[in-house]
């Protein structure tokens, strides 16, 4: 076992078992398997060690793809197209909603003038009846007049009736 390679005596395997250590002169040596009590034990990874490097690409040029402006004008004509197609699929539904909510709001206004109307017609009736326009009559002595009361304009028998003097 003189011959393994050095990284094979590190394994905790060899520690324990007892393994000839290259750096001890082929003697076999007992490695001790007794632990401090009070040593922490390694974290996971702990030997990995990750190294970054500051990369700067502000001197960097991109270069120009030929194939990149003829992509994106495609994909800008196929969502138009996707756009236009939607919308002519969505309009006539959301114009039928709009008319329904239109037409229940003018059947809501027919139903608030007719109502008025009905009221502006009582009111009417109740400023027409005889009783009121009686009272109103005798108010304003405007009474009907008796049969002696009565007077009977005459008219002049010929017929000028303005005459132009010259």
């Amino acid at each position: 076992m003189a011959t393994l390679p050095a990284f094979f005596t590190t394994l905790p395997l060899f520690k324990r078992a007892g393994v000839a250590r290259p750096e001890t002169g082929g003697r076999s040596a007992e490695i001790s398997a007794q632990r401090d009590p009070f040593q922490l034990r390694s974290l996971p990874q702990d030997q990995v060690f990750f190294f970054s490097k500051k990369i700067d690409n502000s001197r960097l040029v991109r270069q120009a793809d030929p194939q990149a402006k003829s992509a994106c004008w495609s994909a800008i004509g196929v969502a138009s197209i996707a756009v236009a197609a939607l919308a002519c699929v969505l309009v006539p539904g959301a114009m039928t909603t709009s008319s329904g909510y239109r037409l229940e709001s003018l059947r809501a206004e027919e139903r608030r003038l007719m109502d008025e109307r009905r009221a502006l017609d009582l009111q009417e009736a109740e400023l027409l009846s005889p009783e009121r326009l009686d009272r109103l009559a005798r108010a304003q002595n405007m009474v009907t007049p008796k049969s002696d009361q009565v007077y009977h304009l005459e008219g002049k028998p010929d017929s000028a009736v303005a005459m132009v003097k010259p």
